[in-house]
């Protein structure tokens, strides 16, 4: 049989190997896939297109609407032209002959024979430059269940390569501290939860002092080889931190699936295409960063809860470099409700916007390159697109009611959606090409989210402290009702305008494209209406039968009392 030591040391290298191997993972070939720069370059045409189109001043409507739909648009076309530069630049691989060289000696053989622990990978000294390296496993906790924390702790303990497995418990949880002692790991708890996340991981490095160390949220099972595939960049003396993508394994509701595969094109091609450009930044888990590069700015960021972004600008301002592998080396999971998505999304928008609010990527006074200084803008920029579709909800309207309309009359339907396809279509059929298929949860949440990110940013603009909540934590049941009033409201106003404009098409003899343009966004409101009542109805059955399990163990254990006690 053979062993991950044979495997990984003992095969020999045939002579005629080159020491720097070529290797390219599955994503970063399709990166590089003439039918994907293909679609890359006709969807950019068709945004410069419909660009033009909109900004023709012959083709203007009423102000209003027009305005609306230009403002809206705009935000939207900007950053899908900057996406589509990102993705045409994802073909980097930045596995070189520095990483092939240093990942050839992570291990000393004749070590392990010595100390006889070919089986035991979890106790191999990691080498580089011929010099070992101390490197620490920080799993952050706040309150999740036992059994998610386990498999996560399990996994990491038994991970490639000599390393200390610490829990950090901010939810100060007995239990916890239980567990990572059965498991072989070490426990920490702090007195207070000053700086979350970021406060936690910070807490943690006064105590542990390795070269390098990993963070993993409670959810994120690591993959054996995490360490082993991401170590060996740490060879360049340049390298802050190695991020790996979050990949899920929970994809069973419409919110968990919408959630996962609006990230995906994120970690397939964005985060790729952002190595070129040294501009690639921490995600908050999965991560492995050098200690002295965390030093040198102070610590994790802990004045915002989007601690990963911030401490990603504060590190590339510094002048050090990061690095993305697109390989999924741990599994996670994404918000399956309602609430868990809409808390998560606040928090990520909000750290967002007071990037933009508060350290203009683009001001001179930032030591960064010019790329870096775009790709900064579009991250603190991103949840404005999220707003967008608020504007654009309300033009139908406007012309039903009032017939205000956004564009000139004299212009076709057909003309219209002619140039409209030539956005928007081709956007659908570029995500359709990388993703695999069409992902209808995706546009359900982008063209839903809109309240959510609406109140981010009035957070960020009047620095209200966002709180933080754990993705996939459980508790006691809530209505996903209570977290979406404003959808519902919108949903009810669109229906009602669609029956008033259908009522006068009727009586003009003609259908009219606002109708058909309100009517769809009144689709995409109430399916999303439809899975929150859905959802609560899943809820409701859960919480009822929770609470006869409950019963049911209390009305046990009073009969083992009783029996006890008659038998005393």
């Amino acid at each position: 049989m053979t062993t991950t030591f044979d495997r990984l040391v003992l095969e020999p290298r045939r002579t005629d190997e080159p020491l720097a191997r070529p290797t390219r993972s599955t994503e970063t070939q399709a990166a590089q896939s003439p039918s994907l720069v293909l679609m890359v370059l006709l969807a950019s045409a068709g945004i410069v297109v419909y660009a033009v189109f909109l900004l023709n001043p012959d083709n203007r409507g009423d102000w209003l609407p027009y305005s609306m739909v230009i403002a809206a648009e705009t935000v939207l076309v900007v950053h899908a032209l900057l996406a589509m530069w990102t993705v045409l630049s994802a073909g980097h691989d930045p596995r070189g002959f520095t990483f092939h060289h240093a990942q050839d000696r992570l291990y000393d053989v004749a070590e392990i024979m010595r100390d006889r622990v070919e089986n035991r990978p979890q106790d191999w000294q990691v080498y580089l430059a011929d010099r070992p390296v101390t490197i620490d496993v920080l799993i952050t906790t706040y309150g999740e269940d036992l059994d998610t924390i386990r498999r996560t702790v399990t996994a990491a303990v038994a991970m490639q390569g000599r390393h200390r497995t610490w829990v950090l418990d901010d939810g100060r949880s007995d239990e916890v501290r239980d567990l990572a002692a059965e498991l072989g790991a070490r426990y920490v708890r702090r007195l207070s939860s000053n700086g979350a996340k970021a406060g936690n991981i910070n807490h943690a490095l006064s105590i542990a002092r390795g070269d390098l160390f990993a963070v993993l949220d409670a959810d994120f099972v690591p993959h054996p080889t995490f360490l082993h595939e991401t170590v060996p960049f740490f060879a360049d003396d340049q390298v802050a931190f190695v991020q790996t993508p979050q990949t899920y394994g929970n994809l069973h509701t419409v919110i968990s699936k919408g959630a996962a595969y609006m990230q995906a094109v994120f970690y397939r091609y964005i985060q790729p295409g952002r190595n070129r450009f040294n501009a690639a930044f921490c995600v908050g888990t999965n991560v492995v960063f050098r200690r002295a590069a965390i030093d040198s700015v102070g610590g994790i960021y802990s004045d915002s809860k989007s601690e990963d972004v911030w401490t990603s600008l504060m590190l590339h301002e510094k002048g050090w470099r990061t690095v993305y592998i697109p390989d999924a080396l741990a599994v996670g999971d994404t918000p399956e409700t309602i609430e868990a998505y809409s808390k998560q999304q606040l928090r990520w928008a909000t750290g967002g916007f007071e990037i933009m609010l508060t350290h203009n990527p683009l001001s001179r006074r930032h030591p960064l390159t010019l790329d870096q200084r775009l790709q900064y803008t579009v991250t603190a920029t991103h949840y404005l697109t999220g707003i967008a579709p608020l504007l654009l909800l309300l033009v139908p309207p406007l012309q039903i009611y009032f017939d205000l309309t956004p564009m000139n009359l004299t212009i076709t339907p057909l003309t219209w959606v002619l140039y409209y396809a030539g956005f928007y279509v081709m956007q659908i059929f570029l995500a359709f090409y990388t993703l695999g298929s069409f992902r209808w949860q995706v546009l359900l949440l982008a063209s839903v989210s809109f309240p959510i990110y609406t109140r981010a940013l009035v957070n960020a603009l009047l620095r209200r402290d966002q709180a933080w909540h754990v993705t996939g934590s459980k508790g006691a049941y809530r209505s996903p009702f209570a977290f979406i009033t404003t959808q519902v409201l919108f949903f009810e106003l669109l229906a009602i305008t669609t029956a008033v404009g259908i009522w006068k098409d009727v009586s003009n003899g003609y259908p009219s494209l606002a109708v058909a343009w309100n009517a769809t966004n009144t689709l995409i409101l109430g399916g999303f209406v439809v899975t929150a009542w859905r959802e609560g109805r899943a809820g409701r059955r859960a919480a009822r039968e929770h609470a006869a399990a409950e019963r049911d163990m209390h009305v046990r254990e009073g009969s083992l009392a009783l029996t006890t006690g008659g038998a005393a």
